[in-house]
């Protein structure tokens, strides 16, 4: 694996699948590039350590461009969706660390799944 501050390409991917908590945020960038942002809360059971944990939690989600942005655009709260995409700072400033999901592919999960 390749370091933080060093080059090379290493692996930064997520796939979760989760509700969508409110409705999501549809805008255009001032380049004219659909982006959506949306609340995802996800939960599930996890083996750690010997046992199964329970997971919970929520988590931003940015859908941008004409694949993800424009499909996103038409998801509504209380979808369940499954999200790949990797992790990037909200903002680019130093010293903020809270992170985000940048969607690469969206589908809707059907219910009875």
């Amino acid at each position: 694996m390749s370091s933080a501050s060093g080059g090379g390409d290493p692996a930064n991917s997520v796939t979760l699948v989760g509700v969508i908590v409110d409705a999501p945020d549809r805008r255009r960038s001032p380049a004219g590039v659909p982006v959506t942002r949306f609340l995802l809360e996800h939960g599930s059971t996890q083996p750690e350590a010997g046992t199964q944990r329970p997971i919970r939690f929520r988590v931003g989600v940015r859908a941008s461009g004409e694949g993800p942005g424009e499909f996103a655009r038409g998801l509504a709260a209380g979808e369940t969706v499954c999200v790949e995409g990797f992790l990037a700072r909200i903002r680019q400033q130093e010293g903020d660390n809270r992170l985000i999901v940048c969607a690469t592919h969206i589908e809707r999960v059907p219910d009875d799944q």
